[in-house]
């Protein structure tokens, strides 16, 4: 199981450097978290994300803030009691390569401990990036059919070719009140 930090170690809104705050979103950034996915959309990178579907979802969503600006997103769907997934990943081209993306999935596992859920996958492009925060490739048919409903909107359907891996996480124990 990777160890993360526990919840309290965090705080509710995480600082990253002296600029970069990853937080919960809130509705004000639904436009932006649309636009930041939709460009790799454009690019046959991730699924689409219509502004109406962003909404929809939007506890699910974290963001990076940076000088009040959202640069970046990711989402965590859960699927069961056991199974979430890191879903539309996503940070602005200006702002890539500063560790953002890390940040943001550590934030979104942090989010799975903290609700007991063990287990968290991704379906991606980008192998080497999740291999480094401690995920392992595994085959793709050993996850849940219901995992693939989104699947019939991707421009790559019958030709899927993104990799799956999964992380194991050790669930947060409750804290006690002293």
């Amino acid at each position: 199981m990777a160890s993360l930090p526990k919840l309290s170690e965090m705080g509710a809104d995480a600082p990253l450097a002296s600029k970069v705050l990853i937080r919960g979103a809130t509705a004000h950034d639904a436009p932006e978290i649309a636009r930041i996915v939709n460009g790799y959309a454009e690019l046959g990178k991730m699924l689409p994300r219509p502004l109406a579907a962003v909404y929809q979802f939007l506890r699910d969503f974290s963001v990076a803030e940076m000088d009040g600006q959202v640069v970046g997103c990711a989402a965590l769907s859960i699927f069961w009691g056991d199974l979430a997934e890191v879903r539309s990943l996503a940070v602005d081209q200006s702002c890539r390569g500063r560790g953002i993306g890390q940040h943001l999935v550590r934030y979104v596992l942090r989010e799975a401990q903290g609700l007991g859920i063990p287990r968290v996958f991704a379906l991606t492009y980008e192998v080497g990036f999740f291999e480094a925060l401690g995920f392992r490739q595994i085959p793709r048919d050993t996850l849940p059919r219901k995992i693939w409903r989104d699947c019939i909107n991707c421009v790559h359907f019958a030709h899927c070719d993104e990799t799956a891996l999964i992380i194991d996480i050790a669930p947060q124990p409750e804290e006690k009140d002293s």
